[in-house]
C-alpha cells in the first residue's frame, strides 16, 4: 500500500527560496504542498502560493501561524532568525516538525532551537546542499591531513540581497576544520584585515566575504602551504539543489518524533 504523500509547509512562500521550494514540493511524488505562510505586507498575501510559478496549487498564502502550519507534518523555513523562532514556537504547539535553512542565528536563538528540539523533530543546517555537506566531510579529512604548515582561509560569495556575513555556511566549514584541528573558532577566527596587520598567525582561519549581482552561493576553503594550494570548492549555480536537499531533510524527518539534527544525519555521514 503507497504510503499517502508527506505533507508540507513553506514559509517565506514569496521569495526567491520559497517559490523554489513550492515548486519543488509540486514536482515531488510524494510530497504535497498543506501551507504557505509570509508576512503581512506579502504581495502574494490571499493569492495562491503557486501562482508566481503560473499554476494552481489550492493552497494559499496566509500570515496566520496556525491557519499556514497545522495542516502539515513539516515546515520548511527559510527566512530571518526572528521568523524562523516565532514559527518554532507554533510547530512545537502544534506538533509539527521542521527544516531550517535560516542562517544568522545568535547563542540564544541556538539555544531556543535545542529546546524546541526536545518536543518537535528538527533538522537544521546552514547549508541543505548534498554536496555542500558532502565538502564538509572532505574538510574535516583535509583538515587533519594539513594540520600542519598550512594556512587556511575560508572566501564566499552570495547575491547583493544578502544580510548576514560571513554566510551561515561559510562559518560551518571554520567550525568543521576548527574543530578537526582542535580549536575553537570563536578564538581563532579572522573576519577582516585592514592596515598593518603585522604577520599571518597560522593558527588562525580567516574569513573574506564577497556581494554581488545574482551569486547564488560559492565557498571555497584555501589550505596555504610552503610550494603548493589546496583549494576545496562548492559552486551553486541554483536554488534548487537546497531545495532538494529540504525535500530530503523533510522525508527523514518522517518517521522522527523529536531531536535536532543536521545534514549529515540526513545523508548518513554522521
Amino acid at each position: 500500500m503507497t504510503a499517502p504523500p508527506l505533507r508540507i509547509a513553506v514559509a517565506g512562500a514569496s521569495g526567491r527560496m520559497g517559490q523554489m521550494l513550492i515548486d519543488a514540493v509540486l514536482q515531488a511524488d510524494d510530497c504535497t504542498l498543506a501551507g504557505a505562510l509570509d508576512r503581512a505586507d506579502s504581495p502574494l498575501l490571499g493569492r495562491d502560493a503557486a501562482a508566481p510559478l503560473g499554476r494552481a496549487s489550492g493552497v494559499v498564502v496566509t500570515a496566520d501561524l496556525r491557519a499556514g502550519i497545522a495542516p502539515a507534518q513539516v515546515l520548511i523555513d527559510f527566512t530571518r532568525p526572528e521568523g524562523t523562532l516565532a514559527h518554532l514556537a507554533a510547530c512545537r504547539e502544534l506538533g509539527v516538525k521542521a527544516v531550517i535553512g535560516t542562517t544568522g542565528f545568535d547563542d540564544a536563538g541556538k539555544a531556543a532551537i535545542a529546546e524546541h528540539a526536545r518536543h518537535v523533530a528538527i533538522v537544521m543546517a546552514p547549508n541543505m546542499s548534498v554536496g555542500v555537506n558532502v565538502v564538509l566531510r572532505l574538510l574535516d579529512v583535509a583538515a587533519r591531513a594539513l594540520s600542519q604548515g598550512y594556512d587556511i582561509e575560508i572566501i564566499e560569495a552570495h547575491h547583493r540581497h544578502k544580510v548576514d556575513a560571513p554566510s551561515g555556511t561559510a562559518l560551518k566549514m571554520g567550525e568543521v576544520v576548527a574543530a578537526a584541528l582542535g580549536r575553537d573558532l570563536k578564538t581563532c577566527a579572522v573576519y577582516g584585515r585592514e592596515g598593518v596587520t603585522g604577520e599571518r598567525d597560522p593558527s588562525t582561519i580567516g574569513f573574506a566575504t564577497i556581494r554581488g549581482g545574482d551569486i547564488v552561493g560559492d565557498h571555497t576553503v584555501l589550505f596555504a602551504g610552503t610550494g603548493e594550494r589546496i583549494e576545496i570548492t562548492h559552486k551553486s549555480a541554483s536554488r534548487a539543489t537546497y531545495a532538494q536537499g529540504s525535500l530530503r531533510a523533510a522525508r527523514f524527518l518522517a518517521d522522527r518524533d523529536r531531536g535536532l539534527f543536521g545534514m549529515d544525519a540526513v545523508l548518513g555521514l554522521a
